[in-house]
């Protein structure tokens, strides 16, 4: 039987990201070679999903979800929903995504971007696959969304409501995701959140290459990185880091259906 308790798990790394074009079998060694053995890499536009599962099927432990990101309307086309449909069908990712509603951006298209992310809520529950949500100033227009499909279930992704909202996602079934932002000493609401939340609803991320950690401003983040995240969490929790590792691991397994690296 293989342990899992040190089997890291990276629930939102963007693996195929253009920034990692120049190493990115370098850096997969040293996510490895810290522990990490899972690497969740959500889409972020259509064109993007045939190079993403091609450097999924490469990479054994990274897996790829299918998605719209909401920051990227201008290059969504009409008949992408079409298409993600198809790729849900033949493909079977581990999860929708990345997808939700960001109105942090200048001039958003919210009609737009409430299109496209319900489309994408009801993809998912037809395919029974869980969601990786993006929502920046938006989380309780998501959670209004999200009222409309009651069986879907997924994770916040780089988790910023309050903690009462995030208690009502946990109630239906949602978890959380910290990742670098959680390591900032200033993150002081952030911070108590998670320290306060159950251990069973979080999710250890690193957003990579965005995102860093406090020890690593101004640099590319990458997945090797995690480990700092679990260590700061244990710290706010005053756990073990093994629990840590091993409580929000298994959260990942469940929630993509993974199996033991």
């Amino acid at each position: 039987m293989n342990d899992t308790r040190h089997e890291l798990i990276d629930s939102h790394c963007h693996f195929d990201a253009p920034a990692f074009d120049a190493d990115r079998d370098a850096l997969y060694q040293r996510a490895r070679q810290a522990g990490v053995r899972h690497i969740i890499t959500p889409a972020i536009t259509a064109t993007s999903w045939p190079g993403l599962r091609q450097i999924c099927a490469r990479y054994p432990g990274v897996h790829p979800a299918y998605g719209l990101h909401p920051m990227f309307q201008a290059e969504h086309r009409d008949d992408d929903i079409d298409r993600l449909q198809t790729w849900l069908e033949r493909e079977r990712p581990v999860a929708v995504g990345e997808c939700g509603l960001d109105f942090y951006i200048p001039k958003p298209d919210k009609e737009k971007q409430t299109a496209i992310f319900r489309a994408q809520l009801a993809l998912a529950q037809r395919f029974e696959l869980p969601v990786i949500i993006h929502a920046r100033k938006s989380v309780e227009a998501v959670m209004m969304l999200l009222r409309e499909y009651p069986d879907v279930r997924g994770v916040m992704h780089s988790y910023s409501g309050s903690l009462e909202q995030a208690r009502q996602l946990i109630e239906r079934g949602f978890l959380l995701g910290f990742g670098g932002p959680l390591t900032w000493p200033r993150a002081t609401r952030l911070r108590r959140i998670a320290a306060t939340l159950p251990l069973e609803s979080l999710l250890l991320e690193t957003d990579a290459p965005d995102q860093p950690g406090e020890q690593h401003r101004g640099q590319r983040n990458e997945p090797a990185w995690l480990p700092e995240v679990a260590h700061t969490l244990a710290e706010l929790r005053k756990i073990s880091v093994d629990e840590v590792i091993e409580v929000t691991s298994d959260n990942a397994r469940r929630l993509f259906s993974l199996k033991a690296a």
